[in-house]
């Protein structure tokens, strides 16, 4: 058995194995289109990423170019019907994934760094970046403002749609590696909270950063003769460095939580990302179920785990 993932898409979904990728979409008329891909991976090309804690950043960022391209395509597809599917440019690519990482940072790097360094200078509290207060605080703020931002866009009605999506390809999965044939009818009772999802791995990186940042930042040389502005600037610097050893450092986490799941102390240590999975996934309709079904089915058929073809 292959390790497959996947990704939601608009109106439906990418399924990706280690050297192939499908991308089945749902058009307004009812019509299933999909697209295929064999993949040249990195890693495959470079022996030296596929080094532990290395590996996972480049997986990451080969997997968000992936994904990028496969909502392009989706949102040609099942928005605009009657006009040609056109490629993403890679310019535009790398526009829409710059401003995606620098609004990512913002938001779950800079502002919570500036508003724990604001509490902490005030009299009732002081404590500085140095101390794990510090970085309790600052991790707790970049948790709240990760559940809220999921609660909120899961408010829109095509956000809710692109979720059941979600939970439609982790239907599918689980029935793979159950062993299942592949059928509506023996994916729909399993559940829509996977370990290795994304969500899941996001929250493993926040919780990540608290503890390094913790370890880490009393041991840096102290700027305490800065400016508040100039040293808190250089910190914020360092945390994003810091981002790459901890993505990694997540990603080997959740492939070691696939392979250990059994255990009752990964179970529960698992348990706050499914938790947050209950936002980011919805229980799908049938045909919805339909959709991830053959996006699995192609991946596994171009990489000669199912035979024959499906036919769309």
């Amino acid at each position: 058995m292959i390790p497959v993932g996947g990704q939601a898409v608009i109106e439906g979904v990418m399924m990706k194995a280690p050297k192939s990728l499908a991308v089945v979409v749902r058009r307004p008329s009812g019509e299933i289109v999909f697209k295929e891909d064999i993949l040249h991976p990195w890693a495959e090309r470079f022996p030296i990423l596929k080094w532990p804690v290395l590996r996972g950043t480049l997986t990451l960022m080969e997997t968000l170019i992936l994904g990028i391209k496969a909502l392009n395509y989706s949102a040609n597809q099942a928005l605009a019907e009657e006009k040609e599917a056109k490629d993403i440019g890679f310019w535009t690519m790398l526009g829409t994934m710059a401003l995606a990482f620098l609004l990512g940072l913002g938001l779950f790097v800079a502002l919570p760094h500036w508003i724990s360094a604001y509490l902490g200078g005030l009299s009732s509290f002081r404590f500085g970046v140095e101390s794990f207060s510090f970085h309790l605080l600052d991790g707790w703020i970049k948790v709240i403002f990760f559940i809220a931002y999921v609660w909120i866009i899961s408010r829109f009605k095509e956000i809710r749609r692109i979720f059941q999506y979600h939970g439609a390809e982790h239907k599918s999965i689980f029935t793979y590696e159950a062993g299942q044939e592949l059928t509506v009818e023996n994916a729909k009772p399993h559940s829509t909270l996977h370990p290795r999802c994304g969500t899941s791995f996001i929250l493993l990186v926040l919780i990540i950063s608290i503890l390094f940042f913790s370890v880490l930042f009393p041991f840096l040389p102290q700027l305490a003769s800065w400016q508040t502005w100039s040293r808190n600037l250089i910190y914020v610097g360092l945390k994003v460095l810091l981002m790459i050893p901890i993505i990694g450092l997540a990603y080997e986490a959740i492939k070691l939580s696939s392979k250990k799941a059994h255990l009752f102390w990964v179970r529960i240590l698992i348990l706050p990302g499914l938790w947050i999975q209950k936002l980011t996934t919805q229980e799908p309709t049938e045909d919805q179920i339909e959709v991830a079904l053959e996006a699995l089915q192609r991946v596994l058929h171009l990489e000669g785990q199912l035979s024959p073809k499906p036919v769309v």
